[in-house]
C-alpha cells in the first residue's frame, strides 16, 4: 500500500533536574554545594533515508518520545544527556506543524536531519547558585520539558519524470512498456489511484525514474477528485510528459484536454509552468489520431513553441524510443525542484534578515493578569517555564522564585489590579496566595 500522508505526535525528552548536594568528606566540614546539572534532554529528529518510499510506518506507530535527560550527580558531576530519537522518512517528506500549518521541514537528500521537537535543557544544581552573599544555596531547578507537538507529513514523490494527463489516456500502460513497473491497467477511469514508480534504462548507460501520476480532472487545484493528492507529487518532478489521447474515441478534443491540464497545474503552482514539458501523443494506432495530431500541433505552435510532440502507442511502442531519449537529454539540463526550493527559502531568508536572540534563564518580563471570578490569573510563556522548573519542596526555591516575582514588577502589577492580603493568584497549573507583608508582597506556594 502506497502511504504519502501521516499524521504523528512528537515530544522532545524532558531535561534531567538539577540536584542539591554538598560535599561531606572528611576533615573538610563546610565542604559547599556540590549538586551537579541535570542532562538534557533527547531531540527527536528526522533524518532522510533513501531505502523508504512510502509513509507506511506512520500508520501503526503515531506516537514518537525521546527520553529524558539523567538527574544531576554528587561531586558536581553533570547528569547524562539523552540521546536523540532518530526518525527515518523517505526523500521528499515535507512536514508541517498541524497547529499553524507553518513547514517545518523538507527533506529531499539522503541522511538530511532536522530536528523536529527539541528535548529540554537539564535544571541547574545548587553548585550554580552559590554566590558571596549565600554560600551553601539549597536551591536547584527542575529540568525543562521537552518541545511536544503535532505535525503532518505528505511525501510527495521523488521522480525525475511525471507522467500527466486525464484519466485514461495510456500513462499506466507507457510506464509498464519503458520499465519494470507494474501498475494496475483498467479499460475505466481512475485507474490509478496512488502513484507508481519505475526505472527507464536506455541502454546507453543513462537511466531515470519516471512517476505513473494519478489523473487529473478539472478543479484540481482546489482539491477536487484527487485533487491535491495528485498535484503535490509533480512538484517534484524535474520534467513533465504530458500524455495526450490523439484518438478523441471518448469525445473529448485532445488539445483542449492539454489545455486544462496546464491551467489545472498553473492555477496550484505557477511554476509549474516552467518546469520543460514534452507531449506524448498517444494512441497513433487508431483510425482519427493522424487528423487529429495535425491540429493539435496547429493550435499549439500558437500558443507554446517550445513544447516538442512526440507521436507514439503505447500498445505498438512506436515512436517510444525516439519519447525516451528526448525526455533524457531534457532532463540533463532541467534543474532541480528540490534545490531550486531551497534557493528560494534561502533567498526568502536573507531578504527578511537575520534576527539574533540573546537566550536568557531568568526573562519572564512577558505575561498578562486577567480575573477568572476570585482568582488572578497570570499568563506568560517564560513565566510559566520559570514556574516549572522551579522545586517547590525546597524553601529557598520558593524564596527565589517570588523575588524574581517583586523583580519584574509582578506584585506591583497585581495590587494595582486589586490583589489583597490572601488573594489567590493561579500561575500555570499553580496557585499561589497573594501576602502583604510589611513594605514588601510576595507570593508563596498554597499548602
Amino acid at each position: 500500500m502506497f502511504v504519502d500522508k501521516a499524521k504523528i505526535y512528537v515530544k522532545g525528552g524532558d531535561g534531567g533536574d538539577g540536584l542539591v548536594a554538598f560535599r561531606r568528606e572528611l576533615y573538610v566540614p563546610e565542604g559547599g554545594p556540590a549538586g551537579g546539572d541535570g542532562g538534557d534532554g533527547g531531540d527527536v529528529v528526522f533524518q532522510v533515508d533513501e531505502g523508504l518510499r512510502t509513509l507506511m510506518d506512520f500508520r501503526y506507530q503515531k506516537h514518537f518520545k525521546a527520553t529524558r535527560g539523567e538527574k544531576g550527580r554528587n561531586k558536581s558531576q553533570h547528569g547524562a544527556n539523552a540521546e536523540d530519537m532518530i526518525v527515518r522518512v523517505p526523500p521528499g517528506t515535507v512536514v508541517f506543524d498541524d497547529d499553524t500549518g507553518e513547514m517545518v521541514a523538507d527533506l529531499t537528500q539522503h541522511g538530511q536531519a532536522v530536528v523536529i521537537a527539541k528535548g529540554g535543557r537539564g535544571g541547574r544544581g545548587n553548585t550554580r547558585f552559590k554566590s558571596s552573599v549565600n554560600t551553601a544555596p539549597a536551591v536547584a531547578e527542575n529540568g525543562e520539558e521537552g518541545q511536544e507537538r503535532w505535525v503532518t507529513l505528505e511525501l510527495k514523490v521523488m521522480a525525475d519524470v511525471g507522467l500527466v494527463g486525464f484519466p485514461s489516456v495510456g500513462k499506466s500502460t507507457l510506464l509498464s512498456v519503458v520499465s519494470g513497473a507494474r501498475p494496475k491497467i483498467g479499460a475505466y477511469h481512475f485507474t490509478t489511484l496512488t502513484p507508481n514508480l519505475g526505472v527507464v534504462e536506455l541502454g546507453d548507460d543513462r537511466s531515470f525514474v519516471m512517476a505513473d501520476l494519478p489523473g487529473l480532472i478539472e478543479g484540481a487545484h482546489a482539491g477536487v477528485g484527487l485533487g491535491h493528492e495528485f498535484l503535490r507529487h509533480v512538484e517534484r518532478t524535474r520534467v513533465i510528459v504530458h500524455v495526450v489521447d490523439m484518438s478523441g474515441l471518448e469525445g473529448r478534443d485532445p488539445f483542449e484536454d492539454w489545455v486544462k491540464i496546464n491551467e489545472e497545474l498553473k492555477l496550484y503552482n505557477l511554476k509549474l509552468t516552467e518546469r520543460p514539458q514534452i507531449v506524448a501523443a498517444n494512441k497513433m494506432d487508431m483510425p482519427e489520431s493522424e487528423d487529429n495530431l495535425t491540429a493539435f500541433k496547429d493550435k499549439l505552435a500558437e500558443v507554446r513553441s517550445d513544447i516538442e510532440v512526440f507521436p507514439i502507442s503505447s500498445l505498438t511502442r512506436a515512436g517510444v524510443p525516439e519519447l525516451l531519449y528526448k525526455t533524457a537529454e531534457v532532463l540533463a539540463s532541467a534543474p532541480d525542484p528540490a534545490e531550486l526550493a531551497a534557493q528560494e527559502a534561502r533567498e526568502a531568508e536573507e531578504a527578511e534578515g537575520v534576527v539574533y536572540r540573546l537566550e536568557h534563564r531568568e526573562e519572564v518580563h512577558d505575561y498578562t493578569i486577567s480575573r477568572d471570578n476570585e482568582a488572578f490569573v497570570v499568563e506568560g510563556e517564560s513565566i510559566e517555564r520559570l514556574l516549572r522548573r522551579t522545586q517547590f519542596g525546597s524553601y529557598e526555591a520558593v524564596m527565589r522564585f517570588a523575588r524574581i516575582m517583586r523583580k519584574i514588577g509582578l506584585d506591583a502589577d497585581l495590587r494595582k489590579r486589586g490583589a489583597k492580603n490572601g488573594s489567590t493568584i493561579r500561575i500555570g497549573d499553580f496557585e499561589f496566595e497573594f501576602f502583604e507583608g510589611g513594605e514588601q508582597e510576595y507570593l508563596y506556594e498554597e499548602e
